[in-house]
């Protein structure tokens, strides 16, 4: 029998960065969540899957013994640069051999088996509630709801010398394991995983992409890695990697935060032009336009050359002769009213002014006397 593999990981919805780390090089396959300020746990992951992933590579060691090693690393490193103090990571990996996976975990990444339509988890959570559940206190149930239900007991790098939970699985074709970092389990029920293994099944990459995709239909609320293995026939020495598809690549991240800022900028702006279009279409002003006077809709000067206002009707009134009244002065450059009401009782007023200086410069003259009878 043969492994065939497939791998997905993504920043999620609401992190920024993608603290989990992977390896998919048959027959290791391991996955690691790390933990810390900053990018520690970033640094975390990477530094305990590159020092398992080397000393594999030379194949003098055990993946137990790596492990361990991977925890001396992390923690030194973490002493050596207080930026790195107190980081640390999860670490769940396997080693495939003829018939068998070899496990090697610590912390709350986890492994499933699902198995003639049964799944089950394979690890063990080395979390405060997992023990309290271990020890009666509290039901499984209420432990999948705890608030302090991502709390480690364990984890590597945190202290000088960890405890490794190690176990074999001998596998069957058809077999299907999952790996995965707790942004998916905490996500997507079991049901729900070994539906999608179910429907996925064949297609390891497919079933990988479709487990990312739905914990981030549930929220997406943490980093989401997950790698899925398939037994099937095949030269058991030789592993065999499923490629990414073209449409979802493992490991692309898409920039949320940058989306949602560019997203709030965008209502803000519709806003504000929302509240300033209803101020400027309460504003009237009355100015010239083609040597008349002129109702305005708007204000009448704006900077940088921007015009923010329109002719809503050419009174007819001579502008150079309506000037020369004191009252009217200004008009070039705008008598402002709150209402355009108000801006044509103004104009009534002009025409008014008008006619009456018209019969003072021209009085009527009137007749001395009647037609002779």
């Amino acid at each position: 029998m043969r492994i065939v593999a497939g791998v997905a990981t993504d920043t999620g919805r609401v992190r920024d960065h993608n603290e989990d780390a992977y390896i998919l090089e048959p027959p290791l396959y391991a996955i690691a969540d790390g933990m810390g300020g900053a990018n520690a746990g970033e640094v975390a992951s990477q530094l305990a899957l590159e020092t398992i992933g080397d000393m594999q590579r030379t194949g003098e060691t055990t993946l137990d013994d790596e492990v361990r090693e991977a925890n001396r690393i992390v923690f030194a490193r973490s002493g050596e640069d207080t930026k790195f103090a107190g980081m640390g990571t999860t670490v769940t990996a396997a080693l495939a051999s003829a018939e068998a996976l070899h496990l090697v975990h610590v912390g709350d990444s986890r492994a499933y088996l699902l198995r003639a339509g049964s799944l089950r988890q394979l690890t063990r959570d080395h979390t405060l509630v997992d023990r309290m559940v271990q020890a009666g206190e509290i039901s499984r149930d209420e432990a999948e709801v705890h608030p302090h239900r991502n709390v480690l007991i364990r984890a590597l790098g945190t202290e000088p010398k960890v405890d490794v939970e190690a176990l074999d699985l001998g596998l069957l074709e058809g077999d299907q394991v999952l790996l995965c970092s707790d942004g998916l389990h905490d996500m997507v029920t079991e049901s729900q995983i070994s539906a999608i293994l179910d429907i996925a099944r064949g297609a390891p990459q497919d079933a990988a992409e479709r487990l990312v995709r739905a914990a981030n239909r549930a929220g997406g609320i943490d980093n989401i890695t997950a790698i899925v293995l398939e037994v099937e026939p095949g030269e058991p020495e030789v592993g065999t990697v499923a490629p990414p598809s073209a449409t979802a690549p493992a490991g692309r991240r898409i920039p949320w935060r940058a989306i949602t800022i560019v997203l709030t900028t965008i209502v803000l702006l519709l806003v504000a032009y929302t509240v300033f279009r209803s101020y400027l279409d309460r504003q009237w002003y009355l100015g010239v336009s083609d040597g008349h006077v002129a109702l305005y809709e708007g204000i009448p000067a704006a900077p940088f050359g921007i015009h923010l206002s329109r002719v809503d009707l050419d009174t007819g009134i001579d502008a150079t002769a309506i000037a020369k009244f004191p009252t009217y002065q200004g008009l070039d450059e705008g008598i402002t009213y709150t209402s355009r009401d108000g801006a044509l009782q103004t104009v009534s007023q002009m025409q008014a002014d008008l006619r009456r200086q018209q019969q003072q410069q021209h009085p009527k003259k009137n007749g001395g006397g009647g037609r002779g009878q």
